[in-house]
């Protein structure tokens, strides 16, 4: 076995090798219950963990972020994307277990626990967001809270000084800290790993041995088809067959690292330099990848659905019906239809505005309420590659906030038109406007102020 091989799958096959001889030792000693602390550690220790990391990188992504406007849009689009894809992922599993059932018969030693008074749909939904106070944020089972809070506490910070704040500072050198423990915690998992499973089938004998082997069945084969299938068809719906090629060049190094460690939040430093060379700008990249590894991954919803499966053979309940078959049809059509509606609303262009000629040019700045001399004081052509790199990786941030996407002009020539502004409310700023034009259509444009203290911005006239 080579060197390379070793780094690359080692950690995976010692987990599979320990579950493996776990799963071997519960057989043969029924002693093996006394390994369930080994287990115990590591779950408490990743439970541990995970509240710190997700505030910290959720609250430190949104911080950073240069536009409040755009983190809300970028945040409503990739929440949409995580809902249909994980529901997708979902109802498929619910037709693999209505297929084929893990549990064929139930347990006659399962006993039913007690069964909780229900509460009311108002409060599932306060639960669902909020929390008593600040001291419940600190549990594991107020997620969604947390993650919430935690956005909200990022907006806060980008409003008060973005990436320059202190606070800021402090909330990204935390999350790098919090990863580097996620590492150290996961060498361990091996362990825990023979531990548990040597517990488990102690405790349950070949009953549990028998039904985790059909569980199994279907979720490896039915994840290892998932990723082949759906993560292409996404990547073709997101940018087509651009959107696929850069997958495919890209998602290796991710993946493996995912095999190794076990860990969705063990990838994310992988997981952001591939982004970046994807040519995925870093304010997205920064907010969607840890949401992405906290709150969405379509292999938990195959493994819930499943583990529900599993508790209704074990308890004799009824997996099946008419009804349940009919409810996973609509769903099905239903996210369909969300997830191409969605498509089109990604590739849907603005309405192009005509500027093809000098009086159209000076006619739509003046339609934003800027003046402007009668002639551009410069006339540029430029080239867009095949993919946006920097600068314009960077400035294409300012032009989606306008409705514009130089992603749409790769591999054209773009015309940029320099006009002086006439009428910038400070007199004394000397002050330019950038048109781009693409076949007759603005494709781009900015404010450009020059002197002490100079910026650049989008071309809506400043407010008072």
């Amino acid at each position: 076995m080579s060197r390379s091989f070793f780094r690359t799958y080692g950690f995976l096959s010692a987990m599979l090798l320990a579950i493996v001889l776990g799963c071997v030792l519960g057989a043969l000693w029924p002693g093996a219950t006394c390994l369930a602390p080994l287990g115990t550690i590591f779950i408490n220790l990743m439970f541990c963990i995970v509240v710190p990391l997700v505030f910290c990188s959720l609250s430190s992504s949104i911080a950073c972020m240069k536009s409040p406007k755009r983190a809300g849009r970028i945040m409503g689009t990739t929440l949409l994307v995580f809902i249909v894809t994980g529901l997708i992922a979902a109802v498929i599993m619910l037709f693999a277990m209505r297929l084929y059932p893990p549990v064929l018969e139930p347990w006659a030693d399962a006993a039913a626990g007690a069964v909780d008074e229900q509460a009311s749909v108002a409060q599932l939904l306060v639960n669902f967001f909020t929390v008593e106070d600040f001291a419940a944020l600190l549990s594991r089972r107020a997620m969604l809270p947390l993650i919430v809070f935690s956005l909200l506490i990022g907006f806060g910070v980008n409003l008060s000084g973005g990436a320059d704040c202190l606070t800021a500072k402090v909330l990204q050198d935390m999350t790098n800290c919090l990863l580097k423990v996620v590492s150290l915690i996961s060498y361990y998992a091996p362990v825990a790993f023979f531990g548990f499973f040597a517990s488990l089938v102690a405790t349950y004998g070949a009953q549990i041995t028998a039904a985790y082997g059909r569980a199994m069945l279907v979720y490896y084969p039915l994840c290892f088809v998932y990723a082949l299938v759906a993560f292409p068809l996404y990547a073709y719906l997101g940018g087509k067959k651009e959107g696929v090629r850069v997958m495919r060049r890209h998602i290796l190094r991710p993946a493996v690292t995912a095999l190794g460690t076990c860990s969705s939040v063990a990838t994310i430093p992988t997981n952001l330099e591939a982004a970046e060379d994807s040519g995925v700008p870093r304010d997205i990249s920064d907010l969607v990848l840890p949401l992405g590894a906290t709150m969405h991954m379509d292999g938990s919803c195959f493994s819930c659905v499943l583990k529900i499966a599993f508790l209704f053979g074990v308890f004799g309940i009824p997996f099946e019906g008419a009804g349940l078959i009919v409810k996973i049809l609509l769903v099905f059509a239903l996210l369909l239809a969300l997830f191409f509606a969605l498509r089109a609303c990604r590739h849907s262009a603005p309405p192009p505005i005509a500027a093809g000629t000098n009086e159209e040019r000076i006619s739509y700045l003046s339609s934003l309420g800027w003046a402007v001399a009668p002639q551009p004081i410069e006339t540029l052509s430029i080239t867009l590659g095949e993919t946006l790199e920097e600068p314009y990786l960077s400035y294409n941030a300012l032009q989606l906030e306008q409705g514009f996407d130089l992603t749409r002009y790769c591999g054209k020539t773009l015309s940029r038109y320099t006009y002086v502004v006439t009428n910038y409310p400070d007199p004394a700023r000397p002050c330019q406007l950038n048109l781009y034009v693409c076949d007759g259509v603005v494709a781009a444009g900015d404010l450009v102020c020059t002197g002490e203290n100079g910026f650049v911005a989008g071309l809506a006239f400043p407010a008072g």
